[in-house]
C-alpha cells in the first residue's frame, strides 16, 4: 500500500458514489417492475431524470449528481478543511453552505431539511419534532438515510481504522440525524469504507460495515438518543442472508424490498446497499446497476454501496465509458481530482501510525 494507490482507490470511491447517484437519479421511487419494462433488465445507462423524481423536479441532468452525492462531496471539502479533525460547528457551518450554495439542495431529506429550518432561523434543534411540552421526539425524526449516503469520506480519511472512522462518522451525524439507527447506519457505511481502502477481502469489509454498526449503537446510547423501531444491525444481518441465497438478479432485489426495504429509512436503504455490496461482489458496474434497479431511494442505494465498492477496487476497474461521461456532467460543480487528492494526504498522514 503506497499513497499513490490510496489516492486512486479514494478516487474511485467519490467517482463510483457519485456514478450511482447519477444512475440512480432517473429511477428513484419507482417500483421494480417500471424499471425493468423501461431498461429492459438492470439500469446501466445514464438517462435524464423525468419530472416524477426528486432529481427531475430539481432540474437534474443525465449524469449529474442529486443531493446525495453533491453533500458528500461538500463534506470532503470541509474536512480537507479541517485537517481531517472536522468538528462539530465546522461539520454545520458546511451543511449550511451546501444550503446556501449547492443547486441540488433544493430537495434534501426530511431529517435534514427539518434542522436546517431550525438553524437558518436561529430555533433550537433540539426542539426540532418534539412532542407536546415533552423532550420526546418523534421516532421519525432523524431516522432517515441522509447522513449514511454522505458519510463515506469519514471513513476514507482513516484507512483500516473504523473507530476513527466511525468517531468522525457520529460528528457528521448531528444535529439532523440524532438516533441509533441512523448513526449506527452511518458509522457502518463509514467503517466499511475504511476497511475497503486496505483489504483485499470483501468478507473483511462486510465484517468491518458490521462492527461499525456495533459501535455506531454504542455511542448513540452514550451521546445521542435511542429510539423505538427496527435494529440497524438485525436489518443488516437479513440483507447479507438474503444476498447469500438469492438465486438470481430479481429474486435478490424482490426479496430485499419485499423483508428489508429500500425506502429513505437508515433501517432499510443502508442495509439494502450493504446487501447488494455482498450481492455483486464487488463488481462496480453490477453494484450501481443493482442499487439502481431495485426501486424507491435507488440514488442513495447507489450512493452508499457505489463508495464502498469503489475504495476497495479502484479507478481502472470502473466501467470507463460510464466514469468519462459522469465527469464530463460534474466538472464545473466538482473537481474529483482535487477532492481526492485533498482527503488522501490526510489518509496517508492517518495510515502512518499503521506501519511503524
Amino acid at each position: 500500500m503506497n499513497k499513490n494507490s490510496i489516492r486512486d482507490r479514494i478516487l474511485a470511491s467519490l467517482s463510483l458514489a457519485g456514478m450511482g447517484d447519477a444512475l440512480g437519479a432517473p429511477t428513484e421511487q419507482w417500483t421494480i417492475d417500471e424499471i425493468a419494462t423501461h431498461h429492459g433488465g438492470l439500469v446501466t445507462r445514464f438517462e435524464a431524470p423525468t419530472e416524477d423524481t426528486f432529481a427531475g423536479a430539481n432540474a437534474g441532468k443525465r449524469a449529474e449528481v442529486t443531493d446525495d452525492a453533491s453533500q458528500m462531496y461538500y463534506l470532503v471539502r470541509a474536512l480537507v478543511a479541517a485537517n481531517g479533525h472536522l468538528e462539530h460547528d465546522g461539520w454545520v457551518a458546511c451543511l449550511l453552505d451546501w444550503v446556501n450554495t449547492s443547486p441540488k439542495a433544493g430537495f434534501m431529506g426530511p431529517s435534514t431539511a427539518g434542522i436546517v429550518k431550525a438553524l437558518q432561523e436561529g430555533g433550537d434543534t433540539a426542539s426540532v419534532g418534539v412532542i407536546g411540552r415533552s423532550r420526546r421526539k418523534m421516532t421519525s425524526v432523524g431516522t432517515t438515510n441522509g447522513a449514511a449516503m454522505r458519510v463515506a469520506p469519514a471513513g476514507l480519511i482513516h484507512p483500516g481504522q473504523i473507530e476513527a472512522a466511525c468517531e468522525q462518522a457520529f460528528i457528521t451525524c448531528l444535529p439532523s440525524h440524532d438516533t441509533d439507527v441512523a448513526i449506527s447506519a452511518a458509522c457502518s457505511v463509514a467503517a466499511a469504507a475504511s476497511h475497503a481502502l486496505v483489504s483485499h477481502s470483501l468478507d473483511d469489509i462486510i465484517s468491518a460495515a458490521r462492527a461499525g454498526a456495533s459501535i455506531g449503537e454504542r455511542l448513540a446510547r452514550v451521546r445521542a438518543r435511542t429510539v423505538a423501531g427496527p435494529s440497524y444491525l438485525a436489518r443488516l444481518d437479513m440483507a447479507l442472508a438474503i444476498a447469500r441465497d438469492a438465486k438470481d438478479d430479481q429474486a435478490f432485489m424482490r426479496q430485499m424490498e419485499r423483508t428489508v426495504g429500500n425506502s429513505v429509512l437508515a433501517a432499510e436503504s443502508v442495509p439494502a446497499a450493504i446487501g447488494v455490496v455482498a450481492y455483486a461482489k464487488g463488481d462496480p458496474l453490477r453494484t450501481i446497476a443493482l442499487s439502481a434497479s431495485m426501486g424507491n431511494d435507488t440514488d442513495s442505494i447507489a450512493t452508499m454501496a457505489g463508495a464502498i465498492v469503489g475504495a476497495w477496487v479502484g479507478t481502472e476497474a470502473l466501467p470507463q465509458t460510464l466514469l468519462a461521461e459522469f465527469r464530463a456532467a460534474n466538472a464545473t460543480d466538482f473537481d474529483l481530482d482535487e477532492l481526492a487528492s485533498g482527503l488522501s494526504d490526510i489518509a496517508w498522514c492517518n495510515l502512518q501510525p499503521l506501519a511503524v
